[in-house]
Parts: C-alpha cells; structure tokens; sequence
C-alpha cells in the first residue's frame, strides 16, 4: 500500500508539471464553453470575424468585485448549429491585463451570475469538472509517459482501454465521483488493471434473474466458471447450505469493499448472502468502466457490474429493472435478427446479446434499507465479441475513429492513406447507418448506438459491418409503431423512485419522433456530428460533403425499399430539427424532466436527394 500511493503521489506530481495538465484544462474549458454556448445557458457577447469564425466575450466579477472577461474564438458548424471552438486558449481579462485562463473554477464562480445556476447543483458541477481535471491529466500523462504503442493494428480490447478521450462534448468527461486518485489506477481502463471478481452465493428466494432461452443460469454459470463452480459449491456446503438454494453473483472489488461488504450486514449474518472468495479469472475493464472483459479466457462473457460512483454526470449502478430487462430484449432482437434475411445475411449484423441478468432482490425491504441498496448488487453477462470475428476481419469501438496517437496522427491515418478518405468513409456510412435505420424504419426499434456502444468491423482497415451491444437501458420502441406489435417484449418497468437517478432510463415511449430524436441524438449527433468535425480539422473534408454522403446512404436504402414509405415519414431522418440532451444544463439547475432542445438537423439540407 505504502508503494501504491508512494507511486500516486509521484503521478500526480509529474501530472502537475506536465504539458498533459495544460492540454487537459484547455480542453476542458472548450467543452464547457461550447456547452453552455450551445444549451443557450449564456449568450456571450459576440463579435464576427472576417475569417467566418466568432469571438465571445464572457462577463463577470471576480471575488473583490472587479470586473473581468473571458474570450475565446470559436464558429458556429454545421452539424446540428454545434459550437466549436479553436484551440486557442481561452484569455481572462482583469485590470486592463489579458493573460490565458488557468482555472476552470474561477471562470465559473466569476460568472455565476451570467449562469444563472443553483447553487448546490454549481457546487457538485465544480467537484466533477476538477475530478475530470484531475483524473484525464493523470491518465494522459501515464499514457505520454509509457509511450502508448497504439496503431491500427491494435486489437479490440487493448482499444478500450487505449482510446481513452472519454464522452467528446460532456465537460465533465471522467468525473468518476466516488473514485479517489488510487481507486482511478486501480480500476481505471487507461491503466489496464488486471482485476479479480469477488463471488457472492445469494438465496435465491432474495434473488431475481432472466436469461436467454436456451439454458437456465446454472448450467450458464457452470460453463462460466468451469471448476470453479464445485469451488463455490463446496464453500456453500462446509458452511451447511445446499448449494441449490443459492445463486452465483459476481461483485466488482471497487463495490465489494466500498459498498456491498458493509452494506448487506444483516444478510451476511443470516446467510441469505454468503461470501464464496475471490474469482481465478483476471478480467479487464472496458472504457464503460463497469463492464469488464475476462483477459484469462477472451470468449468468455463481458460482465457489466454495478458501481456506487458517477461518471459523466450519470451513476453507475445498474437498477434491478434494467438487470432482468436485458437478456428479454437481447433474445427479443435475436428473434428480430434471425428472421430478417437483410440484417442478419446482406449486412450481417452481430448483436452481442446480454444472455443472463441476476440481481438482489431488494423490493421487500423497508424504503430506508432499500434505497442504500438499489441498483448496487447485481451483474448482467453479455456475449464476447472473440468468436464472431471472421478470419481476416479485426474490430475497432467506433469512438476510436476520431482518437488521436501521442504523436497527433489519426489512429485511422493508415486505412484512409490505403484506401482514400472518401472511399473509406463511404464504407464506414455504409457500414454503420443502413443496419440502425433498417431496425428504425422496418421494425421501429431505435439503438442508441454512441461511442463504443458501436463497434466498427473491418478487413485492412476497410469498414465491412458493425457488432451491435449494451441493449438492456439503450433501445427505444413505441408500441403502436413496432412492425409487429403483438411480438413485443414483455419488460419490466421502472419503479416510480427511479427517474430521481435516471430520467433517461426507460424502453417504451409513445411518440414516434421521441424514439427517432433518441436515436439521432446517440448516433448521428454524437457518432457522426463527432467523426465529420475530426474529417473536417483532420483532413479538411467539409461537413457538406460529409453529410451529403452519409444522406447518400439513407436515400440509397429508401429506393430498396420503397414499401416502407409510411415508416419514412413516421420516423423522418429529415426533420429541420431534431431534440438532443442539454447534458450540461441538466447539471447546473434543478431537475425538471429531461432537459433537451432543439437543434438543426444538417440532413434536411439533403432532403430531396440534392445539395444545398
């Protein structure tokens, strides 16, 4: 331990000295600024530029009353009216004197009163813009300093860890409130920790659970864990229980001593939850964090683990709803998948289905006792992505397209060199928008395909489909609008209690424009607004010429399937606008429902087929 933190205190002291503490802070600040630009949180005065771009002027005072100013340069793109600001330095203005901005919480208590905030909620958004500060400064310094050897060789599961940037608009990227600096190199993927689950047996008369079909969950968990299973059976036994009575639960080493080890004393003493040991397998987490990839036997399943710590301004738990929901709504779109000869045989879309979900039981608890334990025990298995590769193909997070190498070259530089930027990127619309608009129009199932929730396949660097995952809380339907309404799922619904820690987190909605704005906000406005931005700065491909193309794609599959015209207009890709999160005004005011807006849709300019 004395080592452990002799080496955090020397991380964060070179983190501190380091070029990565600057670069991290200017990045931070451009976030938050375009943020709060582009939520309509301040209207900053705004002078236009010669060269097309803008200049804004923030006012405030600082702590003695003096006026001060913050400006920066930035320009109005035309993907969804974003805010994109240069890579000049944000300058304070103070006693006639203009010097570069150091300090992400002085800009904010300066011009609290241009925000407008709640107090409280500036308070907490000041701990996880300096948590974010703090944790991608030490990551991104560890990474400088061991020379990441990150090409486009590297396989999958090194790039989740190695793709490291984080949500690409959210300021508050890698708060990660509830990890302290150690806990961020224990159990953060920058770091590659090898980590080992701790095993609990829980009576399965205080346990929920659902898996696919095709097995029961013991005979999954057996195969699972193999001899260890007559490992944790036999502990059961010694302390004279039948193991039959039980259920096996994996519990991340963060949770286990942060939460669960002191927080379910009362069935610790009854045994109603028994301790087994700690697993053989060494699992890695993913860039979710709370999903992990077992390095021990690579086709063995992701496991997603519920963590009592918040990241991107969201908790990490996984509600007990969400855990039974999971291997339903994998085998519903299976059976969706299976007998649509389009996906499943023309496109060839792997779904990583969640096959097994088991979760504490905590609904005959008194309210006091339950609500310290909602949503923190539990784990959903999702299916490995080894073992559907075909030979020859390798995989990429989707997010990784836009990731930047130590030395500032693309990660894609080699793929776009080998096969030219407009062909490769026609692959990758190709690739990526028919299969998600095929499962919107033809069955009315919108994904909320962000980030890594995508993963890209390709042969040589040359995108050919994409494995689809994470659908226990990241799909959306409205009953009235599936292709076949009588085969829907049966799901279970949210307890009224859980819309105070997610808004967000439901499957059916009934207006069939909420389900195709869910589906534009994860997938065209941050996938795609991200990669034609990074095109643009990368290789100066223009954001027209980006979204005619990708509007190429949908008009290409609209005249393969004329029948489907009446869906066309239902879920219009289209629109003039469409609504997305205002993901940092949700974390400077008081919660009063889902807070979006509406913003310019840079297909409609391609509604006809043609250019602007």
């Amino acid at each position: 331990m004395v080592e452990v933190t002799v080496m955090n205190a020397s991380l964060l002291e070179s983190a501190l000295e380091s070029v990565q503490w600057t670069e991290v802070r200017r990045r931070i600040f451009r976030q938050l600024i375009e943020s709060l630009i582009y939520e309509g949180i301040v209207s900053p005065e705004t002078a236009h530029n010669a060269d097309g771009t803008e200049t804004y002027r923030f006012s405030g005072r600082d702590a003695d009353g003096t006026e001060v100013a913050y400006v920066c340069t930035g320009r109005r793109a035309l993907s969804f009216g974003r805010i994109r600001l240069t890579h000049d330095p944000v300058l304070r203005v103070a006693n006639g004197e203009e010097r570069e901005a150091d300090s992400l919480s002085a800009f904010l208590l300066e011009t609290a009163e241009l925000l407008g905030a709640d107090d409280d909620k500036l308070s907490t958004f000041l701990e996880e813009i300096s948590q974010t500060w703090l944790k991608d400064a030490v990551a991104q310094e560890h990474r400088f300093a061991k020379g990441a050897a990150v090409s486009e060789a590297t396989p999958y599961d090194d790039l989740e860890a190695d793709v490291m940037e984080g949500h690409p608009y959210h300021p508050c990227y890698k708060s990660r409130i509830g990890f302290d600096l150690q806990d961020h190199l224990e159990f953060g993927p920058e770091f590659k920790p090898g980590l080992k689950l701790i095993w609990l047996g829980i009576l399965r008369a205080e346990a929920k659970w659902s898996h696919l079909s095709l097995f029961d969950e013991q005979s999954f968990l057996r195969e699972e864990l193999g001899e260890e299973y007559d490992r944790f059976e036999n502990v059961l036994r010694k302390k004279g229980l039948d193991p039959a009575q039980y259920v096996m639960v994996p519990v991340h080493p963060w949770q286990w001593r942060e939460v669960v080890a002191g927080g379910f004393l009362d069935q610790f003493r009854k045994q109603s939850i028994v301790l087994l040991g700690e697993g053989r397998d060494e699992y890695r987490p993913q860039m979710s964090i709370r999903t992990l990839s077992n390095a021990s036997v690579p086709e063995r399943a992701y496991v997603k683990t519920p963590l009592s710590m918040t990241n991107t301004s969201t908790g990490r738990i996984l509600a007990q709803h969400t855990i039974l929901n999971a291997a339903t709504l994998s085998e519903w779109l299976g059976e969706l998948h299976a007998g649509d000869a389009y996906l499943h045989d023309d496109l060839r879309v792997v779904l990583l289905k969640e096959v097994m979900g088991i979760s504490y039981n905590h609904q005959g608890l008194h309210p006091l006792l339950e609500a310290k334990v909602y949503g923190v025990l539990g784990a959903i298995w999702r299916e490995s992505l080894h073992g559907q590769l075909e030979p020859g193909e390798a995989a990429v997070p989707f997010n990784a397209l836009c990731h930047l190498l130590t030395d500032g070259t693309p990660l894609i530089d080699a793929w776009v060199q080998r096969h030219g930027l407009e062909n490769w990127l026609q692959s990758v619309l190709n690739a990526s928008i028919t299969p998600l608009i095929h499962l919107l129009y033809a069955h009315g199932v919108a994904m909320e395909s962000h980030a890594q929730n995508m993963i890209l396949l390709h042969e040589n660097g040359l995108p050919t489909r994409v494995a689809l995952k994470d659908f226990h809380d990241g799909l959306r339907y409205s009953r009235a609008h599936l292709a076949d309404p009588n085969r829907r799922p049966e799901i279970q619904y949210p307890p009224a209690n859980h819309p105070r820690l997610n808004r967000n987190s439901f499957i059916e909605k009934e207006d069939p424009a909420e389900i195709k704005d869910f589906f534009q906000d994860a997938f065209f406005f941050i996938n795609m607004g991200e990669l034609a931005l990074f095109l643009q700065e990368q290789y100066g491909l223009s954001e027209e010429r980006f979204w005619e193309l990708a509007a190429g794609v949908i008009h290409a599959y609209q005249r393969k399937f004329p029948e489907l015209a009446e869906r066309f207009a239902t879920f219009d890709l289209f629109s003039d606008t469409i609504e997305v999160e205002q993901l940092t005004k949700r974390r400077l005011f008081a919660e009063g429902g889902v807070r979006v807006h509406a913003v310019p849709n840079p297909l409609a300019l391609y509604r006809a087929g043609e250019g602007r």
